[in-house]
């Protein structure tokens, strides 16, 4: 059966949260499924947490614990992306997983850490069977145009503008 290619984007809240609810249905069924984390390093995620405790998942993040600039992003961050990137095509070699999530690959394109040529090319080496799901606000068109589906939250009111914290189980 032919690999999904999902994008989950745009400006609201729960492109993580849908990726990782989609994790956890295919788990259910017995899928293995890997989480890639780009532009995150804080370990004091929920689902890092408990990624833990799930077998049939792999979670990894390439990314520091701290925002990255947009405007002159840090050497590291552009060479952790890029990481990134290696262990996306290493798991695409090896084949060992149903479902991949690409989690804030977007942002990272948006970010130019990496090109959409070169995710492009990347996407293009997954095993046929592998549903894949990108996720991060700026989709750019390219991606747009070959997913398969395409879900853009859409922000209507934030907690964060009636001066709400981030909420532990609900943000991170």
């Amino acid at each position: 059966m032919k690999g999904l290619l999902l994008v989950y984007t745009g400006n609201g809240k729960g492109k993580t949260t849908a990726a990782f609810g989609l994790s956890l249905r295919a788990l259910g069924h017995g899928q293995k499924v890997g989480f890639l984390q780009f532009m995150k390093g804080s370990r004091n995620y929920g689902e890092v947490k408990i990624s833990e405790k799930l077998s049939n998942l792999t979670l990894e993040q390439t990314g520091r614990d701290c925002f990255v600039s947009y405007e002159d992003p840090d050497p590291i961050d552009i060479a952790m992306a890029h990481e990134g990137l290696k262990i996306l095509s290493q798991w695409f070699e090896e084949d060992r997983f149903d479902l991949i999530v690409a989690d804030e690959l977007l942002v990272a394109l948006a970010f130019k850490l990496f090109s959409v040529q070169e995710v492009l090319e990347l996407i293009e080496k997954r095993p046929p069977r592998l549903n894949l799901v990108l996720t991060g606000r700026y989709a750019p068109e390219e991606i747009l145009e070959i997913a398969d589906t395409v879900t853009i939250m859409e922000e209507h009111r934030h907690a964060y503008q009636q001066g709400v914290e981030a909420k532990e189980g609900m943000e991170f």
